[in-house]
């Protein structure tokens, strides 16, 4: 097991927490650390920041284009369903008419 200067860990950490694009592998990749090493001392330290594009996707309001494609998604999937839902009818009834 390696032992790491304080000024190294302080260091990678604040790589990491000035980087919000970057994944802990990503920076541990860079450093030439162990992800789990450097997962550890940002928790040790206590540093947070938003994870993932999620948590910054919902931190800022989605803007009118991609507010209109969710919502055309939405209708996508609701007409795909309603499409399926007639194909099994037109189906079965077609198989009712055969006798």
């Amino acid at each position: 097991m390696k032992n790491y200067p304080p000024e190294f860990k302080a260091d990678a950490v604040a790589l990491y927490e000035s980087r919000p694009d970057a994944t802990i592998r990503s920076v541990a990749a860079d450093l030439g650390i162990n992800p789990e090493t450097l997962r550890n001392w940002v928790r040790a330290a206590g540093a947070s920041r938003p994870r993932g594009r999620r948590t910054q996707e919902m931190s800022q309001p989605p803007a009118p284009l991609e507010a209109e494609n969710a919502a055309l998604r939405k209708k996508v999937r609701e007409l795909e369903e309603e499409r399926e839902i007639l194909r099994k009818a037109a189906k079965y009834f077609a198989g009712e008419t055969r006798w």
